[in-house]
């Protein structure tokens, strides 16, 4: 089976594809594409771009011209659960749109023509990736240990939301948390992508596994944070989950 590596940004996939072995460069829908081998498992890697139309439109390339069976999203998020603090690990147990207000047709944040709010992410594959998670930390921690993390850095499995809106104010982020929660949806983390990448796989029935990096805290010092950590952090810590992640499909 042919698993798909997403990642929105450059330098949270250049490790991996300096590693890809017999890779093959092709464009679609705008989007650059990398097949070949990657730890003796055939890949193919791809940017999603930023945001959940950029993101939709590069999975459903992925399954429709590259016959992906299986789509794994690395990358970055800002963490707002308790206990979740940068340089954590983050494995999507379901995505929801925090951003989705269709009401008063439909309630708040549930999606028109699927009557849900969260979508869940494919239980085996994230089991994997959890345990793929757990190990790529202890091999890659001394990354973060350079970054003086206040503690070692954890792994946390949950719900994560995603918009179209990067979140970079301590009272924005206080406020969506406190909505959210209020509704039955503690979230951990939030990001642009995934969710949107969740509903494409719902449609086509294809297994989908996400594992974001708390790279801020969804702050005021969110922009500072973010820049520096997906530059120096990021793209390593995907190296390693991937390494340990394949090997088990």
């Amino acid at each position: 089976m042919t698993t798909a590596i997403l990642s929105a940004l450059p330098e949270e996939q250049s490790g991996l594809v300096a590693a890809l072995q017999q890779p093959r460069r092709s464009e679609r829908a705008g989007r650059v594409f990398w097949q070949g081998q990657l730890h003796g498992r055939p890949v193919v890697l791809a940017l999603s771009g930023i945001g959940k139309v950029a993101a939709a439109t590069t999975a459903g390339a992925l399954i429709e011209g590259f016959g992906v069976q299986r789509i794994v999203f690395t990358g970055v998020a800002g963490g707002v659960g308790d206990g979740v603090q940068v340089g954590d690990l983050v494995v999507a147990q379901d995505y929801l749109q925090h951003d989705m207000d269709a009401s008063p047709l439909f309630p708040r944040w549930e999606l028109p023509g699927y009557a849900r709010t969260r979508l869940a992410c494919d239980a085996p594959l994230s089991a994997l990736l959890l345990i793929a998670a757990s190990a790529g930390l202890k091999s890659a921690g001394v990354v973060f240990e350079a970054h003086n993390a206040a503690r070692p850095p954890r792994v946390h499995q949950g719900l994560v939301a995603s918009g179209d809106r990067f979140v970079a104010t301590a009272q924005e982020s206080h406020q969506l948390r406190a909505r959210l929660a209020a509704a039955g949806h503690e979230v951990l983390a939030v990001e642009m992508e995934g969710a949107a990448v969740a509903q494409v796989c719902l449609d086509y029935g294809i297994p989908f596994a996400a594992v974001r990096t708390v790279s801020d805290r969804a702050d005021d010092d969110a922009h500072v944070d973010f820049l520096q950590f997906v530059q120096t952090v990021a793209s390593r810590y995907a190296d390693h989950v991937v390494q340990h992640l394949l090997p088990l499909l």
